[in-house]
């Protein structure tokens, strides 16, 4: 009896101790962000441009220029 007392003694010290510790932590690799640029700067200064040289180009000045008064 001895014996069986001493095992199952033994046997919980042993299974109280195997337990013990602290929590699991699992640390993931945070992936590296990369700074993007905004896909609207790159393709809006052509559209932006284009027209506007166009504009000055075709409308100009409209002032003729007069005739010197006659002498």
């Amino acid at each position: 009896m001895k014996l069986l007392t001493a095992f199952a003694l033994s046997a919980a010290l042993v299974a109280s101790s195997a337990q013990a510790g602290g929590p699991v932590v699992v640390v993931e690799e945070e992936e590296p962000v990369v700074a993007e640029k905004p896909a609207s700067s790159t393709g809006i200064l052509p559209w932006l441009a284009v027209p506007l040289i166009l504009c000055i180009v075709m409308c100009g000045s409209d002032d003729e220029e007069a005739a010197p008064p006659p002498p």
